[in-house]
């Protein structure tokens, strides 16, 4: 073989050899954080094991904080995808806002996000403020909507100590339905304070797996107090259109009664936020 011939192979075999080397070297991994919030981390490994399958490569960044923690840590790039709340992710970036519906509430987000951030396809589940009572106490009352307390005189409102502060508290209530409450900051025990009587009504996470497990009844709010909060996908531009695709098929498959479900097998099975979210996917048909 001449020379020539021989340094064309060689030559070839290497470029060969290079392409190949480019093809195995893995990408920049996705970084996903979630809250220290046992539902928010199930819906952050949702995320993680469907581009896992897709191939992807993730780095878990979990229980991060709130989010005066991990905001920045997106806003710099620390944390490229993380599993957010409409009503609530507005407010922390629009203190002013005032849509409350669901769609209105996703496209003031949407506005309001600053450059490098997005938010992909909201999710029919949500994780928002509501009012609840007890079961005994709503048929005593003929209670079904927080309008209907205005009838009731001596209410005392249970909840975390900001609620006081927040828009959609005793304020709120009087201006929005006429309802009078005296609060008491009942922080991680509200829901322990209603069952035992010590307050009428108590604000409650909707997702919360203790209203079904304890058949609390969900006042409904139809003058909208409350800002819907769905579950929306925050991703920085780091996160390529493959994989927001992806993020976007989870978010349309996960309704509400899914992450109470979830919710429901963590706190009840004691099970990893991984097999939780793992199985959910497997029955959704997305992941294989």
């Amino acid at each position: 073989m001449k020379k020539t011939a021989k340094l064309l192979i060689a030559s070839a075999m290497t470029a060969v050899l290079a392409l190949a080397g480019c093809a195995q070297t893995p990408s920049e991994p996705i970084v996903i954080g979630s809250q220290a919030y046992y539902s928010n981390e199930i819906i952050a490994e949702a995320y993680a094991l469907v581009l896992e399958d897709a191939g992807y490569t993730v780095d878990r960044q979990f229980s991060l904080g709130q989010r005066d923690v991990y905001v920045p840590a997106l806003l710099s790039g620390e944390v490229d995808l993380f599993p957010e709340y409409t009503g609530n992710l507005l407010q922390y970036f629009d203190a002013t806002a005032t849509a409350t519906a669901a769609d209105d509430v996703y496209s003031a987000l949407t506005a309001a996000l600053p450059a490098g951030l997005s938010a992909l396809e909201m999710s029919g589940a949500s994780d928002q403020d509501s009012y609840n009572v007890t079961a005994n106490f709503a048929a005593q009352n003929n209670l079904t909507s927080i309008g209907d307390l205005a009838a009731l005189t001596g209410l005392k409102l249970g909840g975390a100590p900001e609620l006081a502060e927040r828009p959609y508290g005793p304020t709120g209530l009087d201006s929005f339905y006429g309802v009078k409450v005296e609060f008491e900051a009942t922080g991680d025990a509200t829901v322990e304070a209603l069952v035992a009587g010590l307050v009428n009504m108590a604000n409650v996470y909707s997702a919360d797996p203790r209203i079904q497990q304890l058949g609390l009844v969900t006042l409904a709010d139809p003058l909208g107090l409350f800002l819907a909060s769905n579950v929306v996908p925050i991703a920085s531009d780091a996160v390529d259109q493959k994989a927001r695709d992806l993020i976007n098929k989870v978010s349309q498959a996960m309704t509400a009664q899914d992450l109470i479900a979830m919710n429901v097998r963590s706190v009840q099975e004691q099970l990893s936020p991984n097999q939780i979210a793992r199985e959910w996917l497997f029955s959704k048909g997305l992941i294989k």
